[in-house]
């Protein structure tokens, strides 16, 4: 009964991992990328779809389209997309050079994670919350005791510290990252 808690919370545990792997660190991550989309024939589509990426430096993303004329859809998805770069392109592939981070901007940085990361300890809240309240349905409707009600109330508890600290080293993690130089 209490798996199906256990699982909200892990989702929410991977959902703040997949979000904090599209904040760059000093290095260029091809991750950053997986949220633009770009117009090939009239449909949306995710830029792996359409080219190959690779880090040839630390600081670089190449974008090899596989057809040449997607070249000015890249640029214009990257252009309009919030990373704040700008591609260059060779007439074959789109490159994007990520300057080095100013302190300032580790800084930012920082604060948007740890923001997620609250965000992510109230959702694993609000899980337990329904949790409990489900317990409390089930002991009103006689089909647990008060025992197994207290019990089962502790175990929320437990699970719910347990991803707590979970999100807490992800932060952690991040934030160490970022600030590495």
């Amino acid at each position: 009964m209490l798996s199906q808690y256990e699982e909200k919370m892990e989702k929410t545990i991977s959902n703040l991992v997949e979000e904090y792997s599209t904040i760059r660190a000093g290095r260029a991550n091809p991750h950053i990328l997986d949220k633009i989309k770009v117009d090939y024939y009239g449909m949306p589509t995710n830029l792996q779809g359409v080219a190959n990426i690779s880090v040839p430096e630390a600081r670089t993303i190449m974008i090899q389209p596989w057809e040449s004329k997607m070249i000015k859809e890249i640029e214009k998805a990257i252009l309009n997309s919030d990373l704040g770069v700008t591609p260059n392109n060779d007439g074959k592939s789109v490159i994007i050079t990520f300057p080095e981070l100013t302190e300032d901007r580790r800084k930012e940085l920082a604060k948007d994670i740890k923001k997620k990361g609250e965000n992510a300890k109230v959702a694993v809240r609000n899980i337990r919350r329904d949790a409990n309240d489900a317990l409390k349905k089930q002991n009103k409707a006689g089909e647990i005791s008060d025992d197994e009600l207290k019990s089962n109330e502790d175990k929320v508890q437990k699970m719910t510290d347990r991803y707590i600290a979970e999100v807490d080293k992800e932060i952690e993690k991040k934030t160490k990252e970022i600030m590495t130089v």
